[in-house]
């Protein structure tokens, strides 16, 4: 895993350095930076990107965390639970689309509240999409990172004893909320601290989100490098390498300064915790987080209903709730275009997602196997790809391909795809691989079979139902994927998503519903395989089906 990044983080700093023969530049200096810092738009897209990042990764992990402590163990936590794989399974740009779709000025919400509360009969002049400040961009990463630091946070609840330690707490008379906070959250807290750093990683650095929901005069700086990347004019390539690098530092000093943040919060928590003190708005706390929770998930639930009803629009005038008529003449006319690269997309999540699964069982027997127990370090490693900016080390893994003529073609946006879904699936898979009960193993080794007897025929067909699930993690990342693709594919490997993020500058709403919901299908597909198929196979196995 690291492997690949750190080859990429070199092939961005030799050309960013002034570095590179092939443009006919083959000595150092710090021509590109002098550039960089002259441009204008440097100090504002550099803000933009560290605002809407910190943003955005603050206020999802405190709505986690309200859920969690206000919700944990109710109904209604169970219910936030089976609604966590169609969220997760929803890629980015098709819930940046639908919420676009929902809170543009002749978006839903608008055409909801004008006939009785705010009698527009025109869309009204607001800035709401693309704004200045990034407001949308950040509501657009809160409603899909939410679910991602929920399901992190549910697998760290369950090595952690929770439940008693809570109780305690309840018992010498703190509120739940208030008990949960002080006796399980830094326990959480210190598992989850990786996705965090991961999630701002990626809020920070995020292309297709920022295409259809960031502002635009200037842009944020990842989206600005990918511009100097595609450039007809190569010698933007030593302005975009800079670029990267000067984003990879800003990402890397927001960590550090997060880090800090950690520790300041640490201490004033131990003497929040030592005070005793048993005060906590438990009702407001409830209220506030499953407002937060039903408000996050109806974003994506009718920002999807909405692209749905906008791919099969007649005629719609605002301020008219629904269209005059429905039809299929989007579709049809787009049917011959949409179905190759549906095929492409398939194909690509298809044998990366295999590629990664093989290799993160591979590794987890290998742990049985050998006894080798990795520490909390070792998922660093896993993590690599996730924290490291995207558009750090794509743009020199795409100098390299060059050089080495691999770039531009599906083995190649395939590779590049590995990197991302092999974490996914490896966390996916991990904690239910090694749960597994060996006292089954037992038994079999007891009736004669070997290592790879136990594998392929007791544990693995136990596991049905976590391997496809974390299949399914791996192909909805697959999926998602627009930096890589790009980058790897050279523009030349056509997918779902990059089709959908590139219409986003046409505006035809139809045209993108259509590919934002293909995208969307061909994302949740594997989870209702995941769901349904074991129910079939093991139909006459009930705590096979279960399990």
């Amino acid at each position: 895993m690291v492997g690949p990044v750190v080859a990429g983080v070199l092939g961005t700093l030799v050309p960013a350095f002034g570095y590179l023969p092939a443009l006919g530049s083959d000595s150092f200096g710090l021509n590109a930076f002098v550039l960089l810092f002259d441009w204008p738009g440097v100090t504002r897209a550099s803000v933009l990107s560290v605002t809407t990042g910190v943003a955005a990764t603050a206020l999802s992990l405190l709505l986690v965390t309200l859920i969690c402590a206000a919700w944990s163990g109710s109904r209604a936590f169970r219910i936030i639970e089976r609604m966590l794989s169609p969220l997760l399974s929803v890629p980015h740009a098709a819930a940046a689309f639908g919420l676009a779709f929902l809170i543009a000025p002749s978006g839903w919400i608008a055409r909801a509240t004008s006939p009785w509360l705010t009698g527009w009969d025109r869309p009204p002049d607001l800035l709401i999409l693309q704004d200045p400040l990034g407001l949308s961009l950040i509501a657009g990463l809160v409603v899909k990172e939410v679910p991602f630091l929920l399901l992190m946070t549910l697998a760290a609840l369950t090595q952690i004893r929770t439940t008693q330690t809570r109780d305690t707490a309840l018992a010498l008379g703190y509120p739940p909320v208030t008990a949960w906070f002080k006796t399980v959250f830094p326990r959480v807290y210190a598992q989850i601290r990786l996705p965090v750093y991961a999630v701002l990683a990626f809020s920070m650095t995020v292309v297709d989100v920022s295409l259809i929901l960031g502002p635009t005069t200037p842009s944020t700086l990842s989206v600005q490098i990918l511009k100097w990347m595609n450039d007809p004019d190569l010698s933007l390539r030593f302005l975009g390498s800079a670029a990267a690098v000067w984003q990879l530092a800003l990402v890397i000093g927001t960590l550090i300064l997060w880090r800090l943040a950690e520790v300041a919060i640490a201490r004033l928590g131990r003497l929040w915790v030592t005070s005793g003190t048993r005060g906590g708005a438990t009702r407001s706390i409830k209220a506030l987080s499953l407002t937060a929770a039903i408000l996050s998930a109806s974003a994506i639930v009718f920002g999807i209903l909405g692209l749905l009803v906008w791919s099969f629009a007649g005629f719609w005038s605002f301020p008219d709730l629904l269209p005059g008529g429905f039809t299929t003449r989007t579709w049809m006319r787009h049917a011959m275009n949409l179905w190759p690269v549906i095929t492409e997309t398939l194909i690509i999540a298809s044998v990366s997602t295999l590629i990664a699964l093989l290799l993160t069982l591979a590794c987890l027997e290998a742990e049985e196997r050998h006894g080798l127990k990795p520490s909390s370090r070792a998922l660093w490693l896993l993590y690599v790809p996730l924290i490291v900016p995207q558009i750090a080390f794509l743009t020199g893994l795409q100098t390299l391909a060059i050089f080495t003529g691999i770039d531009g073609n599906r083995t190649a946006v395939i590779a590049v795809h590995v990197i991302f879904v092999l974490p996914y699936v490896f966390l996916s898979l991990a904690d239910p691989f090694r749960a597994w009960d060996s006292r089954y193993g037992h038994v079999a080794r007891a009736l004669g079979a070997g290592c790879d007897g136990v594998l392929w025929r007791v544990r693995l067909p136990m596991l049905l139902r976590p391997i496809l699930t974390a299949a399914a993690v791996g192909f909805a990342v697959s999926i998602g994927q627009f930096l890589p693709t790009l980058l790897a594919g050279a523009g030349r490997v056509q997918t779902l998503t990059t089709e959908a993020v590139a219409l986003a500058s046409g505006g035809d709403r139809r045209v993108i519903a259509v590919y934002a919901l293909s995208q969307t299908a061909a994302a949740f597909l594997p989870f209702a395989v995941a769901v349904f198929v074991p129910d079939i196979v093991w139909r006459n196995r009930r705590g096979l089906r279960h399990a």
